[in-house]
């Protein structure tokens, strides 16, 4: 099962070819317009099935699913609490749960009781975390280099709190980094530039008892994806043997 991780910098009507060239059973793609602006314009796009969420239809929180495998939005879902944080359950070759991160500190809902979005939905959704082997992924839009004791949203503790509920990142555990350590980064900010600042804050949690079937996972090209003006950020590739 490969799973292709994804922040398109809207346009995705533009961008999906080079979506589908990964070859992803399951995508998780942010900052994507809607399921009607997609039919519309890019009618050549055909996802077995799509889930979306999100208050501005030209960018949102997308679920693409290809070949023999479905998604469909959980009944758990809660649209207001946790921007924009959404439960889909995928059915097919592997029956999984997914918890899909487009984590938006912006938005009036952000911040409830010191929390963040993120770690306020592993609360929300634990049941749905419990109910089947589940993955966490998305652009989570944080990394521990920016962690302060004072602030609302730490990445330390969301790992954490991760950790305490069975899940490890797939790309820390494949390159045996710390987080905050990251070698290669997963957005090029501002002004998409090799040399410019640059980031690693997108992330693809497994469960840790998977970790013996997953391949070494891939980051995008910066010259592929950030050069050529595609995104600021590159996709995160998982391949799982289930």
């Amino acid at each position: 099962m490969r799973l292709a991780i994804w922040n398109c910098n809207m346009a995705f009507h533009a961008k999906h070819c080079s979506l589908v060239d990964l070859k992803p059973d399951i995508a998780i793609i942010c900052e994507c317009a809607n399921t009607a602006i997609l039919e519309k314009r890019a009618p050549a796009f055909q996802p077995t099935s799509a889930v979306w969420i999100g208050d501005n239809a030209n960018k949102g929180l997308s679920v693409f699913t290809f070949g023999a495998f479905t998604a469909v939005k959980s009944e758990c879902f809660v649209d207001d609490r946790c921007p924009y944080i959404l439960p889909v359950q995928i059915d097919g070759p592997a029956r999984i749960n997914l918890l899909a991160v487009w984590a938006c500190h912006s938005k009036p809902a952000s911040y409830r009781e010191g929390l963040g979005p993120l770690r306020r939905s592993l609360d929300l959704y634990r049941g749905f975390l419990e109910e089947h082997p589940t993955i966490i992924a998305g652009d989570f839009n944080d990394n521990v280099r920016w962690d302060k004791p004072k602030r609302l949203n730490n990445h330390g503790s969301n790992v954490k709190e991760l950790s305490k509920l069975g899940f490890v990142s797939s790309y820390h555990h494949c390159r045996q980094e710390e987080h905050g350590a990251e070698r290669e980064p997963t957005i090029y900010w501002r002004d998409r530039k090799v040399d410019g600042p640059s980031y690693h804050i997108d992330y693809c949690f497994i469960p840790e008892s998977w970790t013996g079937l997953l391949s070494p996972v891939v980051l995008g090209k910066f010259e592929d994806w950030v050069a050529n003006g595609r995104s600021d950020h590159v996709p995160m590739i998982v391949d799982l043997a289930i």
